[in-house]
């Protein structure tokens, strides 16, 4: 009995060291095993039975007390795990796809590049294309330009189209004629603004100052002592020279006035361009360098000043003589008697 009562005393100590189910089996063989009494092993037997039923009594209380949580707890986790394993699915399915996109880009590849590439080129045709629709109407708006004197946009529009045709669309066979016309035009174009450039240097101007001394000899003609003739006066009159007089006294390395006249110059197509002499001659030489023509353009200049000069004298002699003549008209009009 005493070593019974030993065994049942080591059973308890190790149920209460020890949780594990394992562990308190082996102590409940070995403390059996050691007692030689039938009866001692009966009696442990049922201590153990009774500790098991009362086990299952306390376990079906527990289930009874707390079903409707149990139930929850078992559902929770059953639609937890069904999501997992479809999230799972889910993914292994997502991998796939991506493996098998990449396999179709891989093959695709050339493919895409070849259609990128027929995509720049037909860009670039349509863009031919426009140009070649703009230059075609080039005639039409050059003619239009000259025809009402905007030399500097007619100069722009003919070098850039010179400059294409001669470039881009070289190789384009059906702009050949169009090619041969738009450079004769470009060879001929600083020969007219050479003649516009003469004509407001030698001849605008001097109308101007004749303009002037007309208009002094009508109203001297209402004074009555018409032999006091007033002198003409020329000092605010705006010509070429005076437009030029500011930079003569620039120094050297600094920006002169007329530079940056002739840079700031810009073409209005709104107004008329021959309204102010000064920018119009400024505009002539802007468009004689965009042509390169600066030097023929000096030359001719240089050629033509004798005889540019000489016709001013020969204007200004008639202009005198008529005047004078109408002045003596005047006079002896107005000496007779009625």
């Amino acid at each position: 009995k005493m070593a019974a009562g030993e065994a049942v005393g080591r059973y308890r100590s190790t149920m209460s060291r020890s949780k594990d189910p394992s562990g308190l089996l082996i102590s409940v063989i070995r403390t059996l095993s050691t007692s030689d009494d039938v009866e001692d092993r009966e009696t442990e037997k049922g201590r153990l039975e009774e500790a098991y039923e009362k086990c299952d009594r306390d376990l079906d209380e527990l289930i009874v007390q707390h079903y409707t949580e149990l139930t929850t707890a078992i559902r929770t986790y059953q639609s937890i795990t069904e999501r997992i394993t479809n999230s799972r699915n889910k993914i292994k399915q997502v991998k796939e796809n991506l493996l098998s996109c990449k396999m179709l880009l891989h093959c695709k590849r050339d493919e895409l590049r070849k259609l990128w590439i027929e995509g720049i080129e037909h860009k670039h045709v349509l863009n031919l294309l426009d140009e070649i629709e703009n230059i075609k109407q080039v005639p039409q708006k050059l003619e239009q330009c000259m025809a009402s004197k905007h030399y500097l946009n007619a100069t722009d529009m003919l070098v850039s189209a010179v400059d294409s045709l001669e470039g881009p669309l070289l190789q384009v066979e059906g702009l050949s004629d169009l090619r041969l016309e738009l450079h004769s035009k470009k060879m001929n174009m600083h020969l007219v603004l050479i003649d516009e450039l003469h004509r407001h240097l030698y001849i605008k101007s001097t109308n101007r100052v004749g303009q002037r001394n007309k208009e002094k000899g009508r109203m001297s003609s209402l004074v009555k002592d018409g032999s006091s003739v007033p002198l003409m006066d020329v000092t605010n009159l705006s010509t070429p020279r005076k437009f030029l007089e500011t930079s003569q006294f620039s120094t050297p390395g600094s920006s002169s006035l007329r530079e940056t006249s002739l840079l700031e110059i810009k073409e209005d197509t709104e107004l008329d361009p021959e309204e102010n002499s000064a920018v119009f001659m400024g505009i002539l030489i802007k468009g004689l360098a965009k042509l390169k023509k600066i030097p023929e353009t000096v030359k001719a200049i240089q050629d033509r000043l004798e005889q540019e000069l000489k016709q001013i004298v020969k204007r200004s002699t008639t202009q005198v003589a008529d005047n004078g003549y109408q002045r003596g008209e005047n006079l002896s009009q107005e000496n007779q008697p009625r």
